[in-house]
């Protein structure tokens, strides 16, 4: 029987002692690259639940590592009160954040990085792991598509990694370090991840060349950027203080929420929930980042899956006889509609156009990867070129020649009866056409989100319509 690697990852990042409220291990970290960087936990020989944090409260670990100073500003004050003022909404965001706050905090006290930061996705996004902008930045940290390729995050048909937990939050946390050293300056650093370290450096000049300082204050921003630090700070003095200002913060464990497993052959997303015993809606907020219903072993993936079921998981995978995936790709070889496209790989016409979301009326390019069901002929795991590269390439087709009538015999043609054909309709829907010049990370809209609870967050647009 396939079995998925039995290597466990607990999200908690190698830093520090107990005596710090920090986990500890000997155990070596994965050498794959795109892993997390987390303690291991092999489930033959050790028990999960043998782990244990020193400290019962996330919230005064993230307290106590405040290293910021609060603004004190108009608009700092404007944002608290803002934020006061819509209990619900602070803790809708609060309660999302408890799946993920453990790992984000052990990553940034990893880093020697202020705690403050472990709070930005409540600005970027509210936490909501499927939050995309107008301006197509998507993700917890909200993500530009070219951003995330500057950080290796891979998106492509199977995967967005920018929407993956562990890979954004790594990347996001990566970037924000580079700002730091490249400006001295944490709210300069969150100043150009909001708005982009070219436009920093532009108003900087400015103010140089007006004799002006050059901190984050002094600085013409936009004013989405302006109120960008200010509402961080906001969040901070809840978090420091949530009584005075009427809030209530959820319960959080200093202990993972979540455990990552590794990818041993490809397996369905039906059989992981399954075989985990958890909610459909459960493992989508902790594996956003997946488009397919199959998870590739070949693409160095891994599935997040509550701590408390990681081995429950285990247990029933080990007893599980039946093939782990129902799903394989295939590269088009030439241009062809879905229906042509359907009969060239022997596949219903219908399930290769829902399972890949082809719209009607579109042709499948030559190159593209589609998704189709396994069979006998095509029983192998997805390769790994496969894997990492494929994309879906759409085209409107060109219209039908046009229908000339014939000419009667003895008449004579008309000047102004021409039969021209109509120009070809113009390509479109091209997967490859959606790099963005540079990062600038569009923040959730705080007015709509507290309205729409766990839908996806609106663009930063939005976002600066609110205090």
């Amino acid at each position: 029987m396939r079995l998925l690697a039995v290597a466990m990852l607990i999200i908690a990042l190698l830093s520090g002692c107990a005596s710090t409220g920090d986990w500890s291990s000997d155990t070596p970290a994965k050498a794959n690259s795109k892993a997390s960087r987390a303690i291991r936990v092999n489930l033959k020989n050790q028990s999960v639940s043998k782990i244990y944090a020193p400290s019962d409260n996330l919230w005064i670990r993230i307290r106590d590592g405040f290293q910021m100073e609060p603004m004190n500003t108009p608009l700092e004050i404007e944002q608290v009160r803002w934020l006061s003022s819509r209990p619900d909404y602070v803790n809708r965001s609060m309660t999302r954040s408890s799946r993920y706050l453990f790992y984000i905090v052990q990553e940034v006290n990893a880093r020697n990085m202020p705690t403050e930061i472990a709070l930005l996705p409540f600005v970027e996004s509210a936490f909501v792991t499927t939050a995309k902008s107008n301006a197509k930045a998507v993700g917890l940290w909200q993500f530009m598509p070219a951003t995330g390729k500057d950080f290796r995050l891979t998106q492509n048909v199977f995967r967005d990694e920018r929407r993956d937990v562990v890979q954004s939050t790594d990347a996001a946390l990566d970037y924000l370090q580079r700002l730091n050293n490249q400006f001295g300056s944490w709210e300069l650093a969150l100043a150009a991840y909001n708005w982009g370290a070219g436009n920093i450096v532009k108003a900087q000049k400015r103010n140089i060349a007006a004799g002006l300082p050059t901190d984050y204050e002094s600085l013409t921003l936009p004013r989405e950027t302006r109120n960008y630090v200010p509402k961080l700070m906001a969040y901070r003095q809840i978090v420091l203080d949530p009584q005075a200002y009427g809030i209530v913060l959820p319960e959080l464990e200093n202990h993972p929420y979540f455990v990552a497993v590794d990818v041993g052959n490809d397996i369905d997303v039906a059989l992981v929930i399954k075989l985990a015993e958890i909610p459909p809606d459960e493992f989508q907020s902790l594996n956003p980042s997946f488009n397919k219903p199959v998870i590739l072993s070949n693409a160095n993936q891994q599935i997040l899956l509550p701590f408390a079921h990681a081995e429950i998981f285990q247990a029933n995978l080990k007893n599980y006889t039946k093939p782990l995936s129902s799903w394989t790709a295939v590269k088009v070889v030439k241009t062809e509609s879905v229906d042509q496209a359907a009969k060239t790989l022997g596949v219903d016409v219908d399930t290769l156009r829902q399972i890949n979301g082809i719209p009607k009326g579109m042709r499948i390019k030559s190159g593209s990867t589609v998704l189709i069901p396994k069979t006998s002929h095509r029983a192998g795991d997805v390769p790994s070129a496969m894997a990492d590269n494929a994309s879906l390439s759409l085209e409107k087709p060109p219209p039908p020649a046009p229908k000339c009538p014939k000419p009667v015999k003895g008449a004579k043609a008309s000047k102004n009866s021409k039969c021209v054909a109509p120009k070809l309709a113009a390509k479109g829907n091209s997967s490859a056409n959606n790099a963005a010049s540079q990062h600038k990370s569009a923040s959730t809209g705080l007015a709509k989100s507290a309205k729409n609870g766990n839908s996806a967050a609106s663009s930063n647009k939005g976002a600066a319509k609110n205090p």
